[in-house]
């Protein structure tokens, strides 16, 4: 942000230069116990996608002709038993992506999530379907944007 020109307290001990900003700034040397998300790791991300080529007039959604009203209302992605499931648990997401939910909870993270389309948009439908992974997005050692990473 803005530096306005304030030299404000910190803390008792150590002042700053105070700032516009349009939302608190993150503040990691106390850390909530327990978790402020611990509870988190059954909440869902329902997950929208398509692709468009407007050239050849063809688009195709992650919602493929199986799924249904119905469906959508009882499913849970899993990689095995249901890969075609737009609906995804956050703990499910970040044990994919090789990280440790409990620790998300306390500090936050930064998960990524490829769709894969890869297919042949000649062909129909039913032959074109997604293909989810989860990445984390960097280790416990980087030192990029450290501290809660809750946005």
């Amino acid at each position: 942000g803005l530096m306005t020109g304030k030299c404000v307290h910190f803390n008792s001990t150590v002042k700053t230069c105070e700032i516009f900003g349009w939302c608190p700034v993150e503040v990691d040397y106390h850390v909530p116990s327990p978790a402020l998300l611990s509870e988190a790791e059954k909440f869902t991300l329902f997950i929208k996608n398509s692709i468009t080529f407007p050239k050849f007039k063809v688009s195709r959604r992650n919602l493929v002709e199986s799924v249904t009203k119905q469906y959508l209302k009882k499913c849970t992605y899993h990689k095995v038993t249901d890969s075609l499931c737009p609906v995804f648990e956050l703990g499910y997401i970040v044990k994919e992506s090789g990280q440790n939910f409990t620790f998300l909870a306390v500090k936050g993270g930064v998960v990524g999530i490829t769709i894969d389309w890869n297919c042949d948009l000649d062909w129909p439908l039913r032959y074109c379907k997604p293909i989810y992974q989860f990445h984390g997005l960097y280790n416990d050692d980087s030192n990029v944007s450290p501290g809660f990473n809750f946005r």
